[in-house]
């Protein structure tokens, strides 16, 4: 199967996008831990349609005019991470939970430490919203593309879930994202 790349900037850094040619499989910043490493047989393609609409709605978010993606998204990952991946897209907008309250809303209340693990490892960042999980004593832990960008997610999204977004009532929106 052949991944399409390209890339995107953005005000947290360059952004890799990966696609199977459908659907957006990754989104990594330039210093995500677990950003896989370039392979010979990847085809870069600035002008593929998915590609496109993934920037128009990132470029949007980023502006303050979307809180819900609508994407067809096809991560990889295991039974467990899927769940906590698709978990994740019901955190609302400019809101955060700890990472014993995601475990508890997947049905698996002493698995904190392994959704720890799995939103480390999810591979859609941003659009998969692994950044509104936090400490439970609200602090800002891990991110596999930094604390820094971590903070900066959230103060994006808490500046614009204050003045509320065209007809979305503040921290109300739900990520809408499509398929995982």
């Amino acid at each position: 199967m052949t991944t399409w790349i390209t890339t995107c900037e953005s005000p947290v850094g360059p952004l890799l996008l990966m696609s199977d040619g459908t659907s957006l499989t990754g989104l990594h910043t330039d210093n995500d831990k677990h950003r896989p490493a370039v392979q010979s047989d990847w085809v870069r393609d600035d002008g593929m349609a998915p590609f496109a609409k993934v920037k128009a709605q990132l470029r949007d978010y980023f502006e303050g005019r979307l809180t819900e993606f609508d994407l067809p998204l096809a991560p990889q990952g295991t039974e467990f991470q899927m769940t906590v991946w698709r978990e994740l897209r019901n955190i609302p907008f400019g809101e955060t939970i700890s990472y014993a309250e995601l475990a508890r809303r997947i049905g698996r209340p002493t698995a904190s430490r392994a959704v720890g693990h799995s939103n480390a490892r999810n591979p859609i960042s941003i659009i998969v919203p692994c950044h509104r999980v936090i400490g439970a004593d609200n602090s800002l832990t891990g991110y596999a593309g930094g604390l820094d960008r971590k903070r900066a997610l959230l103060a994006l999204e808490a500046r614009n879930a204050k003045v509320g977004l065209e007809g979305s009532a503040p921290g109300k929106g739900q990520l809408a994202l499509g398929r995982i």
